[in-house]
């Protein structure tokens, strides 16, 4: 049983069946960019109504997005290592860049600005650390920039 009402849906494990049969809303799932602490993001009930967790929530979110990013511009395999070797380090590479960056996907489907704001904001601080020629010089005698390809979408 879903209601819809201005961008608001329960959904239906939020409803509750009380001791006298009627229904009680427990939680309201956002299907519209809202701005505020009390959120749901990720896990059930977190950050909660805490305002405290809200902002370890949005500090969580931007450190994932900031991690993409490094695994995606990183080089952490030493030239040289045996094709079998390189292969199984890029896909356990590759398996946790985009388990990662489906953490961060799924948390910006929570609605809320403020975690879509800092998951940008991680992808542009990471990608300016690890992705642009601020911090990094190139090597001119290398002709692969990281370990991993770019994400495709």
């Amino acid at each position: 049983m879903e209601h819809e009402h201005m961008g608001v849906m329960a959904s239906p494990s939020s409803m509750m069946s009380g001791s006298n049969g009627m229904m009680h809303h427990k939680m309201m799932m956002h299907m519209t960019f809202f701005w505020g602490t009390n959120a749901e993001v990720l896990f059930s009930e977190w950050p909660g109504s805490s305002t405290g967790m809200y902002y370890v929530c949005l500090l969580f979110v931007f450190a994932l997005a900031v991690i993409v990013e490094w695994l995606s511009h990183c080089r952490l395999i030493k030239a040289g290592s045996s094709d079998v070797v390189c292969g199984l380090a890029q896909t356990f590479l590759h398996t946790i860049r985009v388990g990662l960056a489906y953490m961060v996907m799924l948390a910006v489907m929570s609605f809320n600005v403020g975690v879509f704001l800092v998951a940008v904001a991680g992808h542009t601080v990471g990608f300016l650390l690890f992705g642009s020629r601020v911090f990094k010089k190139p090597d001119p005698e290398d002709e692969k920039g990281s370990d991993l390809p770019p994400m495709s979408c």
